[in-house]
């Protein structure tokens, strides 16, 4: 058998299969990540953005539902929760200057939680947005597990949510080192600590590639905010439904 041949054999298999979204996905991923390796690891190319892109255009160039894609890529979803357990380990070895931190990691993580909250059903609602789409923008900024599980309990579109929370660590992702050169924010625990608070787990994943010490803080910004989210986000979002 031909090689052409055995590919489209290999690709009527998976087609019929829920294995096709997890392929596409691990394959799409990989070509975004050597293609951001050959920029130089620039922040305009990040990986999940660009591989975001490809797989929204394959589904649209082939008529496939995100339903019958998700089947397969939904190992991926699930696989978020060990993945942000295992951000424990570096933060481990960070402990020391944890202790000594904690009090102005606590009100960054409180001011940064609700200016990120008010700001984005403030923005929403000058543009006029539904009173859906502002409870889907409420949680934008907590990884995407919990703000789905929040968006959904305020009266928000649980699916709109999770591309929000996407857009948002990308944008972070891209724009935040530009953003901490401007304000001339050096500190690598300053800058991860509010990469992981405003971009959650993309943002600390792009954290890790700059520095550990950068990543352990931006992983604990990420818990952090998860936790705080699912306590006051559904107060807070109520309050400001309200007035809106």
């Amino acid at each position: 058998m031909s090689p052409v041949g055995a590919l489209a054999d290999i690709w009527v298999y998976l087609a019929a299969t829920p294995l096709l979204g997890l392929t596409l996905t691990l394959l799409v991923y990989h070509g975004a990540f050597l293609f951001y390796q050959r920029c130089g690891f620039n922040p305009l190319a990040n990986p999940v953005a660009v591989a975001v892109a490809v797989l929204a255009a394959l589904l649209w160039a082939t008529g496939t539902p995100y339903a019958t894609y998700f089947e397969g890529a939904q190992f991926v979803h699930f696989l978020l929760g060990p993945a942000t357990v295992a951000l424990s380990v570096p933060l481990f070895e960070q402990l020391a200057r944890l202790k000594r931190l904690w009090l102005p990691m606590l009100g960054a993580l409180v001011v940064g939680t609700l200016t990120a909250t008010v700001t984005a059903v403030g923005v929403g609602w000058a543009l006029g947005a539904s009173r859906a789409t502002l409870a889907s923008l409420a949680p934008k900024s907590v990884t995407s597990p919990v703000a789905m599980g929040i968006s959904e309990k305020i009266g928000g579109l649980p699916s709109l949510t999770a591309v929000l929370v996407v857009g948002t660590g990308v944008t972070g992702a891209v724009c935040a080192r530009f953003l901490f050169d401007a304000l001339r924010i050096r500190d690598p625990i300053v800058r991860g600590f509010a990469l992981g608070n405003a971009a959650h787990g993309i943002g600390t994943a792009r954290a890790f590639q700059v520095s550990e010490e950068m990543g352990a803080f931006a992983g604990l910004a990420m818990g952090l905010t998860a936790l705080f989210s699912a306590v006051v986000l559904p107060l807070l979002a109520g309050l400001l439904l309200r007035w809106v």
